[in-house]
C-alpha cells in the first residue's frame, strides 16, 4: 500500500468547489483484502485509536455508518478507510472538515484509487494522510503489513498528539480564526498571506489586513506602548487610572531593592513581554525575588518590579471603544478530593474531553512542569502529595488558557466604572483593539469602592478566552473587529471575470481588461505571458493558475480581476478563488488530449466547466459549440449570456425572446454588427470592420473574441461607451497582444506572427490566410508542441494543408519528449496525405532557420504566416530583418526621453530595431540610452 500521487487543490477543482487533496494510492496486495475480510480486530482497533471515526456517516448518512460499512461482510476497501482516517485526524487537531470521495480508478489499473478528503490547512492535509497510512498499516496483520510502512519503535498515540501540535502550529490561532469566521459570516474575502497570522481580509483596492487580533488600522505607536509596560503604566497613572506603583531594574540585586522600596508581596515580570511568559506574583522573599528575577529575564532583558494587587484577574476586551467582553480568569489548577495525589489529580483534568493540546479545544491539558514544580514547591507540595479535600493546587500563577488556566465570562456583571476605566486605558494607549488586564476582588463593584489595578494594555489580544469560555456566555469579540475594518454597506470585493476555452482566452482577456481601463478601472489581469497591474507587467511567464490569481487579488491598487484560466493550472491546482462574477468558456477543442487523464473533448469540458460552475452573476457561453452549451446546465449564474456567430441560432433566439442575455453577430448593408440583448432590449454595439484586431472584419476569431469581450464586459455592469472604446482602441500589434496575431507589413511582404499550436488555432489562421487579399504566395511556418499525440500533429498539418503555397516544418525548442525532427516529420508526412506535394514542403528543424528560411523566401506581395513559440525571439528576428542587398531607408529621426526601466519587454522589443507610428515616422533607440 502505497501513494503514487498527491495533488494539493487550493481552490474550486473537479472534485469539489473548495481545497482538497487527492491521493493516488495503490492498494498492492491489499486490493483482495477489504475490511470485512480482515476482521474485526482491524476494526476494533481503527475504532480505539480513533473514536471520532463513530460519529462518520458514510453512505448510510447517519452516526455509526462508517463502522456499520466497515463490518458488514465484504467490508470497504482501504483507500476508503484512508479518506475517513484522514478526514477523522483533521477534526482531532481541531478542523472542520467532513468531504470525502475514494473511487477505482478503473479496471486498467486494479488496485489504484483515487481518494479525495477536503483539508483545511494544506501541510497539515497532507501530514493527515501520510499519519492515516501508517495507522493503518499499523493495524494490519503482521503478514500483510507493507515492509518499512511502520518504524519498529513506532507509538500512535505520540504520533497522534506529534501531529496535533505539527497542526497548530500551522494552523489560524483561535483569536485569527474567530476574525476569519466572522469575515465569512459577512461575505467578506480572505487569504492567508503567510504561515503565521497574517490575513488578508477583501480584495485589491478594499483589503484590510490583520496580524493575530492587530489590525492594519491599530497605530504602531500605540503597539509601541503597550509593549512599553513601564511607559503604560506612567501614562495610565497621569490619567488618574487605577495602576500598582513599580520599578524597572536589569539585575536581581536592583529587584530586591525595588521589592523593599515598594514594600508588601511584588510581582515581577518581563519588561516587554506577553501570553504570561516570566510573570511571578505574589512574592516577598528574596530567594524567591530572585527566582523571579531569572524567570522574568529569559524573556526581557529588563524586568518590572511592581506592587501585587490582591484579587482575581480579569480580561477587559475593547474594540474600537467599546467594551465588548469582560472575562475572569483563575490559573491552572487542580482541586484535592483527600485521596488522589497531585499527578492523579492532573490526569483526572485532563480527562475533560474539553481539555485539549494546545488551542485544539476550548481548554488546554494541565502540564507538571518546571513552573508547576515551582509552585508546588512554594506550598511544599511534590507529584505525590495528597492534598486535602476541598484544597486549591495551583500549577500556575498566571491565568493564561494556553497554560491550562480557565475562563468565567463576566460581561454582563461588570460595573460601569470598570467598563468605563477599560475603555479610557485602551483609548488612552490608542489602540483600535486592545485588551486591559485588571485585578480586582469582585469586578460587580468599582474599582473606586474596592480598589484594584490596571496591570497591563494589551495589544494583539487573544479572543479564545471569551469566544469560547470555561463558564459562561460566549462573545463574539471578533464581529466587532471586522464590522470596524468593513462597516456594513462599504465593499470588500472587487469584481472578477475568469475566461477559459482552448483558443481565444489570452486575446479575450487583454481586450477585457483593456475595456475596463477605458472605464476607468485599474484592473489586474493574469495571461500566459505575465501578471499586468493596471496595464504594467508586473511579473514574467504562464500565469494562468491560482498563484496568479491570489497575487492579483492581493494587489492594493486593482478594483477589477480579469483571469485567464487555462486547463493545466485547473488539472493541477484548481481555481485561486472560490467564487467569480463572470465565468466565460470560449470553446473545447481537441488539445493537450492524452496528458493527465484527459482523453476526450467530453473530459476536457468538464474540467474547463468548472470556470462556469462557480460563476455566481453570469455564465457567458459559446452556443456554436455543443461542448460549451451543454454547460448551461452546470452553472447557479443568475444569468446565462450566449454568445453566437450564427444569427439562426435557435436556442440563443428562445433565450432572448424570453428576456435572456446574449451577443450576436448580425449581418447589415454596412457589414456585421456585434449585437447585444438584454431582458427584451436590443442593442446594437459596433460595426467589426472598427475593431482594429478583427483586420476590418476579417479575422473572424478576433470577431468571436471581441463578441465575449463585450459580452463579459457588459455582464460586469461596464457602460456600452467604454465597451465601443476599449475595442475600438485595442490592436494586436506585439505591444498589445504579443504572439496574438501581430502583423509587420516592413517588409516588401506581410508577415504575420501567432502562437497558434493547435488545429483548431492554427486552422483559423489558416483560414483567415484565405481571406486576406495577397497578390503574391502564402508560406506558412508551422510546428506542433512534442508533447501531443502523433494524431494531434496530423491534425496540425490537415488544418493547413491545401492553403499556403510553401510550407515550412520545424519544430519546438523544447523537445517534450520527442526525437530532434520527429515532430517535422510526422507535419510533413501528414501534409503529403492531405495532397500537399513534397516540393512545397522543407524540413527545417530549428526555429530560428526555420524562420530566417521563410523571410528570404518571401517576395513582395507574399504573406508569411509565422507559428511562433519563442515568441520574443522570433518577433525581433522578423522586425529585423533585412531583405538581401537592401539597406534600411533613412527616416525622419526624432529623439524621445525615456526610461528604459519604465518600458515593459515587448516595447523594448520593438525599440531595439524600429517603431513606425501612423503618420510613419521611425523612432530608434542610441546603443548608450
Amino acid at each position: 500500500m502505497r501513494i503514487l500521487e498527491r495533488s494539493v487543490y487550493v481552490g474550486p477543482s473537479q472534485y469539489a468547489h473548495f481545497p482538497v487533496i487527492r491521493l493516488e494510492l495503490d492498494l498492492q496486495v491489499l486490493e483482495a483484502w477489504p475490511t470485512g475480510k480482515l476482521g474485526a480486530g482491524f476494526v476494533d482497533g481503527l475504532v480505539a485509536a480513533l473514536p471520532g471515526l463513530a460519529e462518520h456517516g458514510c453512505s448510510y448518512r447517519e452516526p455509526g455508518g462508517f463502522i456499520r460499512r466497515m463490518r458488514e461482510d465484504q467490508g470497504t476497501w482501504l483507500g476508503h478507510v484512508l479518506e475517513h482516517v484522514a478526514i477523522e485526524l483533521q477534526n482531532v487537531a481541531g478542523e472542520d472538515v467532513s468531504f470525502g470521495r475514494t473511487r477505482s480508478i478503473g479496471p486498467d489499473r486494479p488496485g489504484v484509487y483515487s481518494v479525495v478528503y477536503e483539508y483545511a490547512q494544506k501541510e497539515e492535509g497532507i501530514a493527515a494522510g501520510e499519519l492515516a497510512l501508517k495507522l493503518l498499516a499499523s493495524l494490519l496483520p503482521a503478514e500483510l503489513r507493507p515492509k518499512g510502512s511502520v518504524p519498529e519503535d513506532w507509538d500512535w498515540e505520540s504520533a497522534r498528539d506529534d501531529f496535533i501540535r505539527y497542526a497548530q502550529r500551522r494552523a489560524l490561532g483561535p483569536s485569527t480564526a474567530s476574525l476569519v469566521r466572522a469575515a465569512e459570516e459577512r461575505n467578506i474575502p480572505w487569504f492567508r498571506l503567510n504561515n503565521q497570522s497574517l490575513v488578508q481580509f477583501g480584495h485589491g483596492k478594499y483589503q484590510q489586513r490583520i496580524q493575530a487580533t492587530i489590525t492594519g488600522k491599530t497605530p504602531h505607536i500605540a503597539v509601541e506602548l503597550a509593549s512599553d509596560k513601564e511607559e503604560t503604566n506612567k501614562i495610565l497613572a497621569s490619567l488618574g487610572l487605577p495602576v500598582p506603583r513599580q520599578e524597572l531594574v536589569t539585575d536581581a540585586t536592583g529587584a530586591l531593592r525595588a521589592a523593599k522600596r515598594l514594600g508588601g508581596p511584588v510581582v515581577l515580570k518581563p519588561y516587554n513581554g506577553n501570553h504570561g511568559r516570566g510573570i511571578t506574583i505574589n512574592i516577598t522573599g528574596e530567594d524567591e525575588i530572585r527566582e523571579a528575577f531569572a524567570a522574568a529575564r529569559e524573556h526581557s532583558r529588563s524586568v518590572i518590579v511592581e506592587n501585587f494587587v490582591g484579587g482575581d484577574d480579569h480580561r477587559l476586551l475593547v474594540v474600537n471603544g467599546e467594551l465588548i467582553a469582560a472575562t475572569r480568569r483563575t490559573p491552572g489548577h487542580v482541586v484535592g478530593d483527600g485521596k488522589h495525589d497531585i499527578a492523579d489529580l492532573v490526569d483526572i483534568v485532563n480527562s475533560d474531553p474539553r481539555r485539549g493540546v494546545g488551542h485544539e479545544k476550548v481548554l488546554t491539558r494541565l502540564e507538571l512542569d518546571a513552573q508547576a514544580d515551582l509552585m508546588l514547591e512554594r506550598v511544599g507540595y511534590n507529584h505525590f502529595s495528597v492534598p486535602a479535600e476541598g484544597e486549591v493546587v495551583y500549577l500556575r500563577s498566571t491565568a493564561n488558557l494556553s497554560t491550562g488556566g480557565t475562563a468565567t465570562d463576566v460581561t454582563d456583571i461588570i460595573h460601569p466604572d470598570n467598563r468605563d476605566m477599560a475603555v479610557r486605558a485602551v483609548r488612552a494607549i490608542g489602540l483600535d483593539v486592545g485588551g486591559v488586564d485588571f485585578i480586582s476582588t469582585n469586578i460587580a463593584e468599582s474599582y473606586k469602592s474596592v480598589g484594584g489595578g490596571i496591570c497591563e494594555v494589551n495589544a494583539a489580544p487573544g479572543f479564545r478566552m471569551h469566544v469560547a469560555p470555561s463558564e459562561g456566555t460566549p462573545r463574539d469579540a471578533a464581529g466587532p473587529v471586522i464590522d470596524m475594518l468593513f462597516p456594513p454597506g462599504t465593499p470588500s470585493r472587487v469584481p472578477i471575470a475568469a475566461v477559459t476555452g482552448t483558443n481565444g482566452k489570452t486575446t479575450t482577456v487583454r481586450m477585457l481588461a483593456h475595456i475596463t481601463k477605458m472605464a476607468g478601472y485599474t484592473p489586474g489581469l493574469t495571461t500566459t505571458d505575465g501578471v499586468y497591474i493596471d496595464g504594467q507587467r508586473t511579473v514574467e511567464g504562464d500565469m494562468t493558475g491560482p498563484v496568479s490569481a491570489r497575487m492579483v487579488l492581493s494587489d492594493p491598487q486593482i478594483d477589477i480581476a480579469v483571469l485567464e484560466t487555462a486547463r493545466g493550472g485547473l488539472l493541477r491546482s484548481g481555481m485561486g478563488v472560490p467564487e467569480v462574477n463572470v465565468g466565460a468558456v470560449l470553446n473545447v477543442q481537441a488539445d493537450h488530449l492524452g496528458l493527465k487523464g484527459i482523453d476526450t473533448l467530453e473530459q476536457l469540458a468538464e474540467i474547463k466547466r468548472i470556470v462556469v460552475e462557480v460563476a455566481r452573476d453570469c455564465a457567458v457561453l459559446n452556443a456554436d459549440d455543443a461542448n460549451v452549451l451543454k454547460m448551461s446546465a452546470y452553472t447557479d449564474a443568475k444569468t446565462i449570456c450566449y454568445v453566437t456567430m450564427n444569427p439562426s441560432h435557435g436556442l440563443v433566439r428562445e433565450h432572448i425572446r424570453a428576456g435572456g442575455r446574449a451577443c450576436a453577430l448580425e449581418a447589415g448593408i454596412n457589414g456585421h454588427m456585434i449585437t447585444l440583448y438584454d431582458k427584451g432590449s436590443h442593442i446594437p454595439l459596433m460595426w467589426t470592420h472598427l475593431i482594429p484586431a478583427t483586420m476590418e472584419g476579417r479575422a473572424l476569431h478576433n470577431v468571436q473574441n471581441a463578441m465575449f469581450a463585450a459580452s463579459i464586459a457588459f455582464s460586469l455592469g461596464i457602460k456600452l461607451d467604454a465597451i465601443r472604446q476599449g475595442l475600438r482602441t485595442f490592436d494586436t500589434t506585439f505591444f498589445q497582444a504579443p504572439g496574438r496575431m501581430n502583423v509587420f507589413g516592413e517588409h516588401p511582404f506581410k508577415v504575420l506572427m501567432d502562437y497558434g499550436h493547435n488545429a483548431h488555432a492554427v486552422g483559423v489562421m489558416a483560414d483567415l490566410a484565405q481571406r486576406l487579399d495577397v497578390t503574391g504566395r502564402r508560406i506558412v511556418v508551422v510546428a506542433g508542441p512534442g508533447d501531443r499525440r502523433d494524431d494531434d500533429l496530423r491534425a496540425i498539418a490537415a488544418a493547413v494543408a491545401g492553403k499556403f503555397d510553401h510550407y515550412l516544418v520545424r519544430r519546438d525548442d523544447s523537445l517534450r519528449g520527442r526525437d530532434g525532427d520527429e515532430v517535422p516529420r510526422i507535419i510533413a508526412k501528414a501534409l503529403q496525405a492531405n495532397g500537399v506535394g513534397e516540393d512545397a514542403i522543407s524540413i527545417v528543424p530549428d526555429e530560428q532557420q526555420a524562420v530566417d528560411a521563410a523571410l528570404r523566401m518571401g517576395q513582395p506581395g507574399d504573406l508569411l504566416i509565422v507559428f511562433a513559440d519563442a515568441l520574443t525571439r522570433t518577433w525581433k528576428q522578423i522586425i529585423k530583418f533585412q531583405p538581401a542587398g537592401e539597406a534600411l531607408k533613412p527616416q525622419p529621426r526624432i529623439e524621445i526621453p525615456v526610461a528604459e526601466a519604465m518600458l515593459d519587454e515587448a516595447t523594448l522589443v520593438n525599440l531595439e530595431g524600429v517603431i513606425r507610428d501612423e503618420r510613419g515616422l521611425v523612432f530608434e533607440r542610441e546603443a548608450s540610452d
